[in-house]
């Protein structure tokens, strides 16, 4: 049997439609087209059940390399740290002073967005610099 190669990645949150438009915008990500005989989203979750209405929502990669990304509502709100957060690679190849500029500058685009700056790690003798972040409800991930 071979490895799994595709895979998706589940957002637990309370605004589906909210946090998918947020991480769309960070990622470069799409939302998918409406369900064929619906002009948008908004018309189809009209013809749902009050209580599956924005229930889910989903967005992708463009170029089909990164992972579909699922959100879905749950009724519990956050509680404690993510066990698992994404890694948003903003400084990829970069090292000192021009990979904290091009953090610190992402980070600014993301706040303007809704995200939330929790804190800068600054480089040592082992790891570059990364920014931790929230997003629009609260999940952690970091800019690295």
């Amino acid at each position: 049997m071979s490895p799994i190669r595709k895979f998706q990645v589940t957002f637990d949150c309370a605004d589906p439609v909210r946090v998918a438009r947020f991480w769309c915008d960070v990622l470069g990500y799409v939302l998918p087209s409406p369900p064929e005989s619906f002009a948008t989203w908004e018309d189809f979750h009209r013809t749902q059940p009050v209580e599956k209405q924005g229930a889910w929502f989903s967005c992708t990669d463009p170029t089909g390399e990164g992972p579909r990304l699922f959100f879905q509502r749950v009724p519990e709100g956050k509680v404690v740290k993510n066990r698992v957060h994404l890694d948003v690679r903003a400084g990829t190849g970069l090292v000192g002073e021009e990979r904290l500029a091009t953090l610190e500058a992402e980070c600014a685009r993301l706040v303007e967005l809704g995200a939330v700056h929790v804190r800068t790690l600054f480089a040592d003798e082992e790891n570059e610099s990364c920014i931790v972040m929230q997003d629009v409800e609260g999940n952690e991930f970091c800019l690295d």
